[in-house]
């Protein structure tokens, strides 16, 4: 493999304006397509196999008309001090509002007076008009929003306090601004590492144009593909880390290469040659971690996955191709004064060793210490993931500022907190010999459970499936909320035996309960697939069963460390004011396996990169020591570079006022600075200075077995050694600066 892409580097440099024009014309069909494409819209949202979504597929089926997974409001309204909504003058506004409300968009299924519907609270302070929609709440037009907004305002004048809660004025998290810090914040990092502004401007571009092909294709084929809105969110997260990554690896590399005597085609050959084989494998890792994402199946994550998978794919080519050829328009501007400088002030036989060197000589020092301080040190921050419980965030998460945590807090005050969480019950009578009995019965086994409320059950016209409400009496995201949805479905066993009816709990609150568990039941599963193929692909890349068994235990620790660090900030609350955490709770169920798809992309990149000097400098020749030292002397630098960039980017989006993306911005976060600086820096050459020679083992069997791809650059440097000797014949010398001139 190292013999291929150093002729593919040596063949990008030269053809450099033939392959940026290839690129260029890529980047304008995807933004073509782009810019003719229809505006996406939310991808429609399934948990095949679950209760909540086989209730939900029943209704749509016995009841089109219901739109039992469109957009919901409530318009909440609060009397002031001494009156009540029942008032002659507060009900005509509430009245008014009602009008207005189903005059004021075609998206809207039903209006429910809330004089009608008796929701009025007990005490008469509290009332709430019910707001339904035909669609969910991501392809709501911005005049139904709008009508929504305008009629709260316009309640506003009567003197109440009136708030809107609901999926309805739900938005797609904006995260444009922390992108910018992250790039503005990248640019400073390659600045200072690189020491050149030609070098830092040109890792961004190449990224950059990577993330625009692949966002702008996601973009043009959302519609087609039912790829939604948010699946370009997780792309462009994703591409701009890798590319960032892989870029920064294939120039540190050219610029070591020049910093050798070498003449720019003959150093971007030998750095996608070397840096190169790195940039494929760990992006092949990449690759696995958000392509397994499809053994959760759920459509909507799985597609997620395949889109950002190709975003990094591009983002290899990239690196391999657009990135020499850049290099060829840039030269040696790439290192600038202070670089060569210090290159030649580095290469010097008297130069001080850098820090990366020194780092790597107190390891070999004392191993066993480093070791047991960075096992220990993260064991104690993972003790709080055995306490991890997992839900889906509401209203009650959001700020205290908006509408919606307003609305939540005043309909929990009025009508008790299982008021936003109610769950709807649907019996399918269609076997069952009595359906109205059977529908009675299911009310009381409900009602002798412990319940706020339990509505009368509401047939549909053909009289085969009926519908009951459920108020719990705990919120929504609890965990005694999630038990009697449990008991309800129990409970459903007994009556279906008896009469034949099936009970099936639904609604948005059991739809989270069943999305949390199916993520749960999935995570070990996506661990042992990911973990696995990477085991096997890393084992193909080291030729070690040692090196990837160790990168694969350093992964999980740094994971499990991680989450909890995420329980103790956004469970516990522990430094939650420090980190804008208002209001504490499960935490996400998506959360911990999207973390854990992409820090394991992320951690192989470094453990590739990182570990593969080392093992170029053992296979040189190079003691198991030595080999560490001459690995953190190159890569360290650079890995220590990448980790910070990454960090960077991900640290930006915990100032979110969304949990959500509060959330996942510092899980990631945490996770590449646990990963990158504990890990791979410390815990890492630890270990391979422990194990000595072992660390590079592999059974002579398995060493037949597997092809040799040459990840180390061994066969491509015996054939740049011999090559010239061959060519000049014997006793001429060579000045091997014209190595593999005909490639």
């Amino acid at each position: 493999m190292a013999t291929f892409l150093y002729k593919l580097g040596r063949l990008a440099f030269r053809r450099r304006r033939f392959v940026a024009l290839i690129w260029v014309a890529l980047l304008a069909v995807a933004g073509v397509g782009m810019a003719t494409a229809s505006t996406a819209t939310s991808s429609s949202f399934s948990i095949p196999g679950t209760e909540a979504q086989r209730a939900f597929d029943l209704l749509e089926q016995r009841n089109p008309g219901i739109s039992a997974d469109g957009a919901t409001a409530r318009v909440v309204f609060k009397a002031p001090e001494g009156e009540k909504v029942t008032a002659p003058a507060n009900k005509g506004e509430i009245t008014g509002i009602v009008k207005e409300l189903r005059s004021g968009s075609d998206q809207i299924a039903s209006v429910a007076d809330p004089f009608q519907t008796r929701a009025v609270s007990q005490n008469g302070s509290t009332a709430y008009i019910s707001v339904s929609y035909e669609v969910s709440s991501m392809e709501l037009t911005k005049k139904t929003t709008d009508a929504l907004k305008d009629a709260a305002e316009d309640a506003q004048n009567s003197g109440m306090k009136v708030e809107v809660g609901g999926d309805a004025l739900q938005v797609m998290p904006q995260t444009g601004t922390a992108e910018v810090i992250g790039v503005a914040i990248a640019a400073v990092v390659l600045f200072i590492t690189f020491g050149s502004l030609v070098a830092a401007g040109l890792s961004l571009l190449t990224a950059i144009v990577g993330v625009a092909i692949g966002v702008a294709t996601i973009t043009a084929l959302a519609n087609v593909l039912d790829l939604g809105s948010t699946t370009a969110t997780l792309a462009t997260m994703i591409g701009l880390a890798v590319g960032i990554d892989y870029a920064l690896f294939i120039v540190s590399r050219y610029r070591a290469e020049l910093a050798e005597g070498r003449e720019g085609e003959e150093a971007a050959g030998r750095a996608v040659g070397t840096a190169g084989s790195a940039v494929v494998f760990a992006g092949l890792t990449v690759i696995i971690a958000l392509v397994g994402l499809s053994v959760v199946n759920i459509p909507m994550l799985t597609k997620m996955g395949l889109a950002a998978a190709g975003t990094v794919a591009i983002a290899v080519l990239i690196a391999l191709t657009l990135v020499p050829a850049a290099l060829g328009f840039a030269g040696k501007r790439v290192m600038g004064r202070k670089a060569r400088k210090a290159a030649e002030a580095e290469n010097s036989p008297d130069a001080k060793p850098n820090m990366g060197t020194r780092w790597a000589r107190f390891v070999l020092r004392k191993p066993v210490w480093v070791m047991l301080a960075g096992v220990l040190g993260l064991g104690v921050i993972a003790v709080p993931a055995a306490s991890l419980e997992m839900g889906l965030p509401d209203d009650g998460a959001q700020p205290k500022s908006t509408t919606q945590r307003q609305a939540y807090d005043m309909l929990s005050d009025g009508f008790g907190p299982g008021f936003n969480g109610p769950l709807l019950v649907v019996v399918d009578t269609a076997n069952s010999s009595d359906g109205k009995a059977a529908a009675a019965r299911v009310s009381e086994e409900i009602e002798s459970i412990g319940v706020s409320a339990v509505t009368p059950a509401a047939f549909n016209k053909a009289g085969d499936t009926a519908t009951i409400t459920v108020i719990p009496k705990d919120r929504p995201s609890s965990v005694e909320t999630e038990n009697v949805v449990h008991s309800i479905r129990d409970s459903g066993a007994d009556i279906t035996s008896d009469t034949g009816a099936e009970v099936l709990v639904t609604g948005a609150t059991a739809m989270n309960i069943d999305f949390s568990q199916k993520m749960n039941d999935a995570l070990l599963p996506y661990l042992a697939l990911v973990v696995g193929l990477a085991f096997l692909l890393l084992m193909l890349v080291f030729r070690s069963i040692l090196v990837p068994l160790k990168a694969a235990l350093g992964f999980l620790l740094s994971v499990v460390a991680a989450l909890g660090a995420v329980v103790a900030v956004f469970q516990w609350g522990w430094l939650g004011s420090l980190f804008g955490v208002e209001q504490t709770g499960p935490i996400m169920s998506l959360m911990p396996i999207f973390m854990v798809g992409v820090v394991f992309g992320l951690a192989m990149d470094y453990e590739v990169f990182l570990v593969t000097r080392m093992r170029e400098a053992y296979v040189h020749g190079e003691s198991p020591g030595q080999a560490i030292v001459t690995g953190f002397k190159h890569g360290a630098r650079v890995v220590t570079a990448a980790a910070v960039i990454m960090m960077a980017v991900f640290a930006g989006f915990i100032g979110s006022a969304e949990q959500m993306v509060k959330m996942i911005g510092f899980s990631l976060a945490v996770a590449v600075l646990f990963d990158a600086f504990v890990v791979r820096m410390a815990i890492v050459p630890a270990v391979l200075a422990l194990l000595g020679k072992r660390a590079w083992w592999l059974p002579r069997w398995l060493d037949r077995a597997l092809p040799d791809v040459d990840v180390e650059g061994e066969k491509l440097r015996k054939r740049l050694t011999d090559e010239p000797r061959a060519e000049q014949g014997p006793g001429e010398g060579g000045d091997g600066q014209r190595e593999l001139a005909r490639v």
